[in-house]
Formats: C-alpha cells, structure tokens, sequence
C-alpha cells in the first residue's frame, strides 16, 4: 500500500544491483510512494547487474560513478542538478565490498591494500558524497540521507572482518555529517543497522547464513527483510522523520536488546 509520502520528492539510489538488493527495493518503494529517483552504481556493477530493468520501471535515469573518484561523483550530482532542474530530498548509500572477504584472508592477516580500498568504496565515499553534495548545495533544506550499515560495526561477528571497520568509520562520518549539514541546511544523516539480509554482498561472508539462522533465534520479530527495510527507509525519507539526526538504527526485529532467547538456549542444549 502507498501512502504517498515522498510525493514530489527526488533523490538519488547508491548501490542498487539486482532484485536482492535492498537499494533495488528501496527505489521501488520510493517511487510507489511518489519520488523521482536517479539511479547509480559502479561501471562493473552495470555491466554484472540489471540496473537498466530497474530504471525502466522507475522511469529513472542510471547515472554510472565509481565513489572511489572525485570526478566521477562530481559529475553524477552535476547531472542529478541538470535532470532535476534542481536539488534532491533524499540520497541512499547502500555501498560495501572488501577484497579481504571476498579472498576469505583472515582479519589478523588483512592486506592492507584490499584494507584501504574497501575502506574508499565502503565508508569514506560517504563523505565524498555528502563533501560534494554540500559544494553544490544539491540536498534540499529538511532533506534526508540514509546509509545502511550492521551491527558489526558495534560487535565482533566471524567472518565480517575489515567490513566490520568500514561500517564503525561510515556510521561515524554520518554522525559527523548529520551534525555539520544540520547546522546548514536543517539536513539530517542517520544510518540502518539491518537484520543479516541475503544480499549479493552479504551473501560473499563467510558462514553468512548461520548469521542469518541465529539472528532469527535472537530476534523477537525475527529478522528484517530487504522489502520491510525499503518501508524503513522510506519513513527516513519522509517529513514524518524531520527531528530524527545523527543516529544509527537498529531495524533487526529486536536482536541488538536481546541477551538471549529461550529457542536459542534450547538449541545450545540439544
């Protein structure tokens, strides 16, 4: 059901690849609810992913920008600008990838190469975006930016490895930034602390689904699925969140309060 809620709203999707992706339904819901969206990712991920269907049901244009490039993201909010005519109301960062998961090279023995390029395309391009954005006064003022992150960033979780160290930095650069453009433009920046969800990406660390069957155990609601997360996001979007800044937000069913719950103490005693 639509609500219209961002009725005349326009914004940006980062990092939407195929119909796993939670950015893919985040820009469904966005539109359903009345937005018009720009679409980008990566040049690679074009080519691999189905980015083209999605823009034709959003009659969204796809703007590709490596967030690793100055240039690149310069270009793609000079772009957004033209084929608005204006500012955006909202931007979603939904961007990870580390070469060391991907390689299955343990946290101790990390290389410190894959370390830094993850970190590039994982959390700093958070601020590449937002530097960028605020040179051009692209968001408007009440405006929203979402990133999704994990409770990793909080807590050790085998296998999450250096993508554990990108979510604390991103969480922090939202922090930072919620404080900065809310001072200059009433923007506000928060981050999705979200159920283990079986993405393209989550789906590269190792042990992922035994994450994802404890997570379940843990949560009260159970887990949080891409489309219920798009809904999430989609209310941060909306002016109904106006006085909500600086926050990282747990929508995993309750498992971040929970100490324990009796299905998995009943499973650690068979």
């Amino acid at each position: 059901m639509a609500y219209n809620l961002l009725k005349g709203k326009k914004g940006i999707i980062f990092g939407a690849l195929n119909e796993q992706s939670i950015a893919w339904k985040v820009a469904q819901r966005a539109v359903q609810e009345g937005a018009e969206i720009v679409l980008s990712n990566a040049p690679i991920a074009l080519r691999m992913g189905e980015l083209n269907k999605l823009a034709e049901e959003c009659n969204a244009p796809v703007i590709a920008a490596d967030v690793t490039s100055n240039q690149d993201i310069e270009n793609l909010l000079t772009k957004t600008q033209e084929h608005f005519n204006g500012g955006v109301d909202f931007i979603l960062h939904s961007i990870g990838m580390s070469v060391n998961v991907r390689k299955s090279i343990p946290y101790p023995e990390n290389n410190y190469d894959y370390t830094f390029k993850g970190f590039d395309i994982s959390a700093l391009s958070l601020h590449r975006i937002l530097q960028e954005a605020m040179k051009k006064d692209l968001i408007n003022e009440w405006g929203s930016v979402v990133a999704l992150s994990y409770i990793a960033a909080q807590r050790y979780f085998p296998g999450y490895n250096d993508m554990a160290d990108n979510k604390a930095v991103l969480e922090s650069i939202a922090r930072n930034f919620g404080y900065e453009y809310g001072m200059k433009k009433n923007v506000r920046v928060n981050t999705i602390s979200q159920s283990p969800t079986r993405t393209t990406a989550g789906s590269g660390v190792k042990g992922f689904d035994g994450f994802i069957e404890f997570a379940e155990k843990m949560s009260p609601l159970g887990n949080a699925n891409a489309d219920q997360c798009a809904d999430y996001v989609v209310t941060l979007f909306s002016d109904l969140t106006r006085m909500v800044t600086m926050q990282n937000l747990f929508h995993d069913g309750g498992f971040s309060y929970t100490g324990v719950t009796q299905a998995v103490i009943d499973q650690m005693g068979k």
